[in-house]
Formats: C-alpha cells, structure tokens, sequence
C-alpha cells in the first residue's frame, strides 16, 4: 500500500515540478542523491571508493521528448567516463534508454548509447555501461538492445543490463542473457505492474529473487545482486559458502544513502559491494520510489527535518 502510494506521487507533475525547484526538496533528497552536477557524484564516489566499495554513477532522467534532450543527456554521460577515467575512479555508468531518445528516436538512441559503450570499452582500464531496466512496456525493447551492443566488436565486457525479480518472465530472460555471457543486476523492480506479469506478493518476489540469484551466482559470469534484504543476503552467502564460491565471484549492490551500517559490515567481512550513485537536477521520481520502497527512509527523512 505504502509502496503504491508513493509510486503514484512519483508520477504527478505538480508535486515533481515543486519539489525539483525548491530548496526544500533539494536538501531532504540529500540523503539519496549526490546533488546535481557531475563533481557532486566524483565527490561522493571518491568517498565510497575510500571506504573500499566501487560505484555506478547514474545521471538522473527518463523520456526525454525530444531529440535535443536525448544529446544532451549523452554528452552529460560523456563527461561522466570522462571524469571516471580523470580521477581513476572505481566506478561505471547506469542509463536508461528512454534517457537516451528511445521513445522519440531509435536510431538516435542506438547511435548514442553505442558510442557510449564504444567509449567505455577503449578506456584504461576498460569501463562498462549498465543499462538499466524500466516499466514493463519498455522489458523487451531494452532486452533486444542489449543483446545487440553486447555482439558488436570489443563491447563484450563493457555492457550489461538489469533484470527485475517480481516479472514472471524474468527466469527466461535471464537463460538467454546468459548464453551470451552478459552481465546482470538483479533487482527486486520497483513500478507499478499489474498481477498478469508481475508476482503480486513480497514473499513470492523475495522467492523468486533467491531463485534467480542462485542461478546468476553459479554461472561464472560477474553479476551483482541489488538488495538491502538482511535475509536475503544471508541467503546468498550461504549458497555462496556451500558451493564454495569465490566472494569476488559477485557483489552485492546497494543504494547510496541506504543501510550504510550494512554496507560497511560485508565490506568488513570481505564481500564485494557497489554503490548506486544517483545525481542530476530530474530526481524526484526515483526519490519517491525510494521512500515507497522501505518505510524506514520516511521515518529518516522526518527525523533529518525536525532536527534541521
């Protein structure tokens, strides 16, 4: 209830376009956000990467409804691999498709996103570009594209996608990704799906989640396992210890902002760990979906602006 809720805030304009322009929004997003240009993300991923976790930058934003917009959120992507390569950051990139002009033009999206990938790959050491997943519309589409950036020349290492664990075609989707040994991170998803393809139920999503982890931790592929779930962590690394996996074989990728504690500790206990580094001026969307996520980061936000 709570989730649906703050997915529904997520989606309306008015309350998108006050909370963006305000300095009220802008300072209680800090928890979860960088900030708003690309040196706030350098500053908060040179501090993960201190304390010994590596980072996926994400510039903020979904369709664009024009061409311009598309080149503009490319170049900004650009100047992120710059910086990553600049500062030798422990980090890659995560877009979106539709971020890219997906919806307005294909060609000008594969153009754009294909050079991207080509630029990540001829970086030293090689960078790698998440493309990440969104609402059900939109699985096949960016699915089809990964495959085909993943078979161009020299791209093979530096490309890989998002599967979501509450879509009953997950487990397919993932047996074909595999055979052409793309990288995965798996997620729990966090849209609005109706029961026809989406499990409905926290335990069936959490069941399948362990399930298709399993499947991604025994493949011998790199993956990452997106999750602040205490239990299914400790699944994991259960299955990893019985099957005598390497812990750099996988990491675990978390939020920025979100169960630092827990963060610390598997890097303490020697397990691989990747922060989400999210930053840009079109936040409001994903930080809505974040509250409607885990209950607690309402409680942390009321107490941060009572204490402010």
């Amino acid at each position: 209830m709570l989730r649906a809720f703050f997915v529904r805030l997520s989606e309306n304009p008015s309350l998108r376009n006050f909370a963006e322009r305000s300095s009220l929004g802008r300072r209680v997003s800090g928890r979860f956000v960088a900030g708003t240009e690309i040196a706030d993300a350098v500053r908060a991923t040179q501090a993960i990467n201190r304390a010994g976790m590596s980072v996926t930058i994400d510039n903020l934003g979904e369709n664009v409804t024009n061409p311009d917009e598309a080149r503009h959120s490319a170049q900004l992507y650009q100047q992120i691999l710059d910086a990553i390569a600049a500062n030798q950051l422990n980090a890659n990139i995560s877009l979106k498709l539709t971020h890219m002009g997906l919806d307005v033009d294909e060609k000008l999206a594969r153009d754009i996103v294909g050079g991207l990938v080509a630029k990540a790959a001829s970086m030293n050491p090689p960078g790698f570009v998440r493309i990440d997943m969104e609402g059900s519309p939109h699985t096949q589409r960016t699915l089809d594209f990964v495959h085909e950036l993943h078979r161009m020349p020299g791209n093979a290492n530096s490309v890989g996608t998002v599967i979501q664990a509450y879509l009953k075609r997950s487990e397919d989707d993932i047996e074909k990704l595999l055979a052409e040994g793309i990288r995965i991170r798996l997620c729990k998803g966090a849209y609005k799906e109706p029961p026809e393809i989406a499990f409905a139920a926290k335990s069936d999503v959490d069941a399948n989640y362990v399930k298709l982890a399993k499947i991604l931790m025994k493949s011998g592929i790199y993956h990452g396992l997106a999750t602040h779930d205490e239990s299914i962590i400790q699944q994991a690394q259960a299955f990893a210890t019985s099957k005598k996996l390497s812990r750099d074989s996988f990491e675990f990728q978390m939020l920025y902002g979100i169960r630092r504690d827990l963060q610390q500790s598997l890097v303490r206990n020697g397990w691989r760990v990747r922060i989400y580094i999210p930053f840009g001026t079109e936040w409001y969307p994903y930080f809505m979906r974040r509250l409607g996520e885990r209950p607690a980061n309402v409680l942390f936000i009321a107490r941060h602006l009572l204490r402010s």
